[in-house]
């Protein structure tokens, strides 16, 4: 059994006390392909870092919603130039957040639609962030050109009858152990009925911590909270079999497809 972290933070400054062991307990799963996430200019390097020692590790540069009022004059023209040095490299996290306290809605836009229209000209997987903004998220996406590979929505939160235009614009959703959480069932439900051609499966870490009561790899930050650990990934492949009602075989063999679809081999 192979696995595929269809999106992780593994360049995290969070896990870098203990990487060396974390990443010797992904390649024991084993973790196949991992794609990791920048979210800002400031750690695009340690992805491109991280990806250059790894081979495991596909980077993916973007500007994530939180932080774009901090970005620098030139911030497009330096994603672009981290895009270009790595030619299979995927743009994100990107995205629209409605949940985070100040946002600014059309600053979003400002940031969200160039970084896809990068993708878009470059025909690079887009992986998207999104809270409390799928009506508006929808909208860009109708009515801007996407990349001819598709977009992720990575650990889909939407309403279930939003999933099949999303699918049509290109959208794949990855499903994440956070969802095992009690109060996350209306999720779990969606995940039950999405396509089985656009299921990926991802563990956000160090963010998005399962439920105790599933933490088979506790680990802590420098200040002793919580973490994620990306080793993870096999118990939210586990659970998501089981709420479709496939083996785990099965659900393993359709994920490594969808993935090298959008992602590559």
């Amino acid at each position: 059994m192979k696995f595929l972290d269809a999106h992780n933070h593994l360049h995290d400054a969070r896990l870098a006390p203990q990487r060396a062991a974390i990443l010797d307990q992904l390649a024991q799963l084993p973790v196949e392909r991992a794609v990791v996430n920048g979210t800002r200019e400031d750690d695009w390097e340690a992805v491109a870092a991280l990806t250059r020692e790894q081979s495991f590790a596909i980077p993916s540069f973007g500007l994530h919603p939180w932080y774009v009022a901090s970005r620098t004059p030139h911030w497009l023209e330096k994603l672009r130039a981290q895009l270009e040095s790595h030619p299979h490299a995927g743009v994100g996290e990107i995205g629209l957040d409605r949940w985070i306290e100040g946002h600014d809605p059309k600053l979003q836009c400002e940031v969200f639609l160039p970084q896809l229209a990068v993708a878009t000209e470059l025909n690079r997987p887009v992986t998207i962030h999104c809270l409390r903004a799928w009506g508006a998220l929808y909208e860009s996406l109708r009515t801007h050109p996407l990349p001819r590979r598709g977009f992720l929505i990575h650990a889909f939160g939407g309403p279930q009858e939003m999933v099949a235009g999303f699918v049509k614009l290109g959208g794949y959703f990855s499903f994440n152990a956070y969802f095992l959480h009690e109060q996350k069932a209306r999720h779990r439900e969606v995940f039950r009925h999405i396509p089985a051609d656009r299921v990926l499966v991802e563990t956000d870490a160090p963010d998005m911590r399962p439920p105790d009561e599933f933490t088979a790899f506790p680990l802590h930050d420098a200040e002793g909270h919580p973490i994620n650990h990306p080793a993870h990934i096999a118990l939210a492949y586990e659970h998501l079999a089981q709420i479709r009602g496939v083996t785990l075989e099965k659900l393993t063999a359709q994920v490594a497809e969808n993935f090298a679809r959008l992602f590559g081999g």
